[in-house]
């Protein structure tokens, strides 16, 4: 396996993407666009991950049901480490949590009509003007830089409890 980036195009899981390459932090690549879970019809919206060369570094998207995650987990299991800064957004979560599974830390926020781009700039604290003026590589950059720097608060739960939050 290359890249992270090349495990996604490897396995045919891009899709829509907007933006794949070397980032401007050499040993930095990024992706950006909708991704598929491999035996289903899951879409992960919204997704950017940014890697190095062995691993991802961050893997963030937006997941409709978080009954999706399991089968999006085992997915992309081969590029996520207890490294990899994993931020999901999903739209049946009733609040925000951090959570172990298999030895990767996951936080799940829940969303309300926002975008993941978005709220990893709020989570951030970056200056969307300035990203504006960026090319699409210093952008990614930037938020990487930003978001691994952030203070995320959110409440520690299992992955079960995690689970119960879930709307019906």
């Amino acid at each position: 396996m290359g890249t992270p980036i090349d495990y996604i195009y490897e396995n045919e899981l891009q899709l829509q993407p907007s933006f794949k390459g070397e980032l401007g932090v050499p040993g930095r690549f990024g992706y950006r666009g909708e991704l598929t879970v491999t035996s289903t019809k899951i879409i992960i919206k919204h997704a950017i991950v940014i890697s190095n060369a062995d691993e991802a570094l961050l893997f963030a998207a937006e997941l409709e049901d978080f009954a999706n995650f399991e089968a999006s987990f085992e997915c992309y299991k081969k590029i996520l480490t207890p490294n990899t800064l994993v931020t999901l957004f999903v739209g049946n979560l009733l609040s925000n949590v951090v959570f172990e599974y298999k030895g990767v830390t996951v936080y799940a926020f829940a969303l309300d009509e926002s975008s993941v781009w978005n709220e990893l700039v709020d989570y951030a604290d970056l200056d969307k003007k300035e990203l504006k003026r960026m090319s699409a590589e210093d952008k990614l950059d930037n938020l990487y830089d930003g978001i691994k720097n952030a203070n995320l608060y959110v409440e520690k739960k299992t992955y079960e409890e995690a689970c119960a939050l879930k709307m019906s």
